[in-house]
C-alpha cells in the first residue's frame, strides 16, 4: 500500500471520527445541572455586586426593600425600573446569563420583577 493511500485512509477515518463526535455532542442535553446553575448564579452575583458597589445611589435605593413583603418588593421594583430604564437595562444585562439558563433548562422566569 502506498503512502498516499494510507494517508488518505487515515484522514478519512479521522474525519469520520470528528464528524461523529460533533453529532454526538450536539445531541447531548443542555448544561442544566445544579453545578451549571451554581456557576451561572455565581457570575451573575459577582456582576450584580460590582454594579451595586459602583452605583451607590442604586445600591442605596434598592437596599430600602429589605423590610418589605414580597408583594411590596415586587411592586416597588416594577415602579423603580419603570422610572429608571437605564438601570433596568443594565441590571437585565447582568442577569441575562441566568435568564438564558432558565429558558434553556425549562425553568420559570424569576426574580425582582425584571424579567422581560
Amino acid at each position: 500500500m502506498s503512502f498516499i493511500v494510507r494517508t488518505a485512509g487515515v484522514v478519512a477515518i479521522a474525519g469520520a471520527a470528528l464528524l461523529g463526535s460533533t453529532a454526538t455532542a450536539a445531541a447531548e442535553p443542555p448544561n442544566c445541572s445544579l453545578a451549571d446553575m451554581s456557576g451561572v448564579l455565581s457570575g451573575v452575583s459577582a456582576g450584580m455586586s460590582a454594579y451595586l458597589f459602583t452605583h451607590p445611589e442604586v445600591n442605596a435605593e434598592l437596599s430600602t426593600m429589605t423590610d418589605m413583603s414580597g408583594e411590596e418588593r415586587s411592586a416597588y421594583m416594577q415602579d423603580y425600573m419603570s422610572a429608571n430604564p437605564q438601570v433596568q437595562a443594565e441590571l437585565q444585562a447582568i442577569r441575562q446569563p441566568m435568564t438564558d439558563f432558565r429558558a434553556r433548562c425549562g425553568m420559570p422566569p424569576g426574580g425582582l420583577g425584571m424579567d422581560g
